[in-house]
């Protein structure tokens, strides 16, 4: 009863203190970033996208106290409970708030308010904050780290945007008082004291920092900013001076996701070029030694190469599209929103169910089967579960951690400008209420059935009827785009290369329309044993392959990996190589069709919006193994000596529309 009546005390404290939120730039000495964040809750999502957070609030997001209870009920540590203190409770929450306040459901806003308001008063004098005893994952499991840095992270992002949506003031009063006590204590207990964890992931907890200098101005900030970077894992070094991306098993998938961001958020304070080029470097080793077709790599869990039936952890795709909204709106490049949409329309829908209640804990780019099978070749195998759907199967730090892929997708799709305009750089439909210019108020609303169609349609409302107002409306053009062609008002304006951001800096009346048209066509891309991916704009085409789903009550470790999971066979061939593709006009060998009208959840095969059709040929020796697509035949040009075979003709779909499937093809030689 004390818990609760403190609680209802709080919310009241917190209407009073509470402001409207606002964008917040940066300070000096911080780099301006390119691109501002807006205040959580201005950005309305509309179609196939609005349906994806929906199905999450009906789906484990909205309910995973209820599915989850020995963790993510009332005896969790962030609820000032004898469970869980760790990172599952703020994983949850991470993705909960957004979700909440960007759908504007009271009925998740009361679900997320309890670990808010306990967190704020939880704070203690010194000014550390969270649970204090010493408990582990389960009730009543004692372990001595309970002020661990990690876990604090993860609940300093989420204060960061529970104040984007509320602008209350308490939350500024925790973090300042949490990073003093940061600063005193790290010199003697370093962000390594406890776990590794915190060493790894220090980004998070730097990039917070910032943000509250960019708000307070208090000049130590910045030197518990240099102290965060001296303690977090030298991703800069790693990346510009050794080979540590090209090494199986050097660093552990997910920290690589979310830490390797660390020399980006620590360019805002030094604008040194070595910073924003290790992360590059980075990026592009990570694609050249360990990349897949799906926008993500082999970390299964440690870092695992390429070969496209390694395993690659949902943890790590939610974790890996942040990383990049991070960058994009540091720097405003066009590859960071290039690789963010290809992980974000192809592996991200696939490794959830329809009613996301259940995910994959690993995906593979050429996945063919998913049993419970202690056969496959992962670096951490969790019984054989790793690769079927269920609530808790694999480890359950997907079930907590998977739920801010889409909520932060949706709030990256728009930026304020450092110009004071508006910028559209990740496309779906959608509505912002923004102020640009002078502070005029305006909604833009986005029209769009983006990734499958090439048109996104703007049109621009003032608050007040009759208002004009000059401002810059940035748009990006994709990399995969050769020539872009934007309208206003129907009437060709310009076009727009490639991998630039197009700005209209125009006076904007009340009814202007925008037009972006973003031509696609079919390319390809080299992988793994010469291996070859199909893709068109940004979604990855994989092979069609008849799927037979199984429910599996779970007898034998239900309380590890849940009470049933999923299991999915083939019902069709899927051991096919293509005929060598040539380098440009791949359309032609090709026939796309696409459906008359977008389905409001388009992710499965029968909904499948956009269909390749092309000839293929059976690979007779490329078999099962281990539950697996057998090791991937080495790409030919010319099978001297042996006779042409047969081609049939195969249907590639969307990959974010499989469970099972091909991407990355052998080439057979004709």
């Amino acid at each position: 009863m004390k818990f609760y009546m403190c609680v209802i005390f709080a919310l009241l404290a917190s209407s009073v203190s509470a402001q409207s939120p606002v964008v917040i730039t940066p300070r000096a000495p911080l780099k301006q970033d390119v691109y501002q964040e807006l205040p959580l809750g201005a950005i309305t999502p509309k179609g196939w996208l609005r349906e994806m957070l929906i199905k999450q609030k009906n789906g484990a997001t909205g309910r995973l106290d209820e599915l989850y209870p020995l963790v993510m009920g009332k005896r969790n540590g962030w609820l000032g409970g004898d469970g869980d203190q760790w990172e599952r409770g703020p994983y949850w929450i991470d993705g909960l708030l957004p979700l909440a306040y960007i759908l504007k459901d009271k009925e998740l806003i009361a679900k997320v308010k309890p670990w808010i308001e306990w967190t704020i008063n939880s704070q203690q004098s010194d000014g550390y904050f969270g649970p204090s005893r010493d408990y582990g994952p389960e009730p009543g499991v004692q372990r001595d780290n309970s002020r661990d840095w990690w876990p604090k992270m993860v609940m300093l992002k989420v204060l960061k945007q529970y104040y984007m949506a509320t602008g209350d003031k308490r939350v500024v009063n925790l973090l300042t008082n949490y990073f003093h006590y940061q600063l005193k204590e790290l010199p003697s207990k370093p962000l390594n004291h406890w776990t590794f964890w915190a060493q790894q992931r220090g980004a998070d907890n730097l990039m917070v920092v910032y943000w509250l200098y960019n708000i307070t101005g208090d000049k130590s900030l910045l030197q518990l900013a240099e102290l965060l970077h001296r303690q977090t894992y030298d991703f800069t070094n790693a990346f510009l001076h050794t080979n540590v991306l090209s090494t199986m098993g050097s660093l552990h998938g997910v920290n690589l996701a979310q830490g390797m961001k660390e020399p980006i958020i620590y360019y805002q304070q030094h604008t040194e070029p070595q910073y924003a080029d290790a992360f590059k470097r980075g990026l592009a080793d990570l694609t050249r030694f360990d990349g897949m077709a799906h926008g993500l790599f082999g970390g299964d869990e440690m870092l695992h190469g390429n070969n496209p039936t390694q395993g690659s952890e949902l943890c790590t795709a939610v974790e890996m599209m942040f990383t990049l909204e991070s960058a994009l709106a540091i720097t405003g490049d066009v590859n960071y929103a290039d690789r963010l949409e290809k992980i974000a329309f192809n592996a991200l829908p696939s490794q959830t169910t329809e009613d996301y209640m259940a995910r994959q804990y690993f995906q593979q780019a050429n996945q063919v089967m998913l049993t419970r099978n202690n056969g496959h070749n992962f670096d951490v195998n969790h019984n054989g579960t790793d690769l079927c759907y269920g609530l808790l199967t694999g480890y359950p730090c997907c079930t907590s951690n998977m739920h801010q892929g889409w909520p932060k997708f949706t709030q990256n799709l728009w930026y304020a400008t450092a110009d004071k305009g508006l910028a559209a750089l990740l496309y779906s439909a959608s509505e912002v209420n923004a102020m640009v210019a002078d502070g005029k108020k305006i909604t833009i609303k986005e029209e769009t059935n983006y990734p499958f169609e090439e048109a996104v349609r703007f049109t621009i409302s003032f608050e007040q009827k009759n208002a004009q107002a000059i401002f810059p409306f940035h748009l990006r053009v994709p990399n995969w785009c050769n020539m872009a062609t934007i309208k206003v008002n129907g009437e060709p304006l310009q076009q727009g290369k490639g991998g630039e951001i197009v700005k209209l800096n125009r006076k904007w009346k009340n009814g202007d329309k925008v037009e972006l048209i973003l031509p696609m066509h079919i390319f390809k891309n080299t992988w793994y044993e010469n291996s070859v991916s199909v893709e068109r704009g940004p979604i990855v085409y994989a092979l069609k392959i008849g799927e037979r789903e199984k429910q599996v009550q779970n007898t034998k470790d239900p309380i590890a990996y849940g009470s049933n999971y999923i299991e999915v066979l083939p019902t069709t061939p899927w051991n096919y190589g293509l005929p060598e593709l040539p380098s440009k006009n791949l359309d032609e060998r090709f026939v796309i069709a696409k459906t008359a009208n977008l389905a409001t959840y388009p992710w499965n095969q029968e909904n499948a919006p956009v269909r390749l059709k092309t000839q293929a040929v059976r690979i007779a020796s490329w078999q099962l193994y281990n539950d697996m697509a057998g090791p991937l035949p080495y790409s030919v040009i010319y099978n001297e000596g042996v006779a042409k075979q047969k081609e049939e003709e195969i249907l590639l779909i969307p990959y974010g529309c499989t469970k099972l499937r091909i991407s990355q093809f052998p080439v057979v030689g004709r």
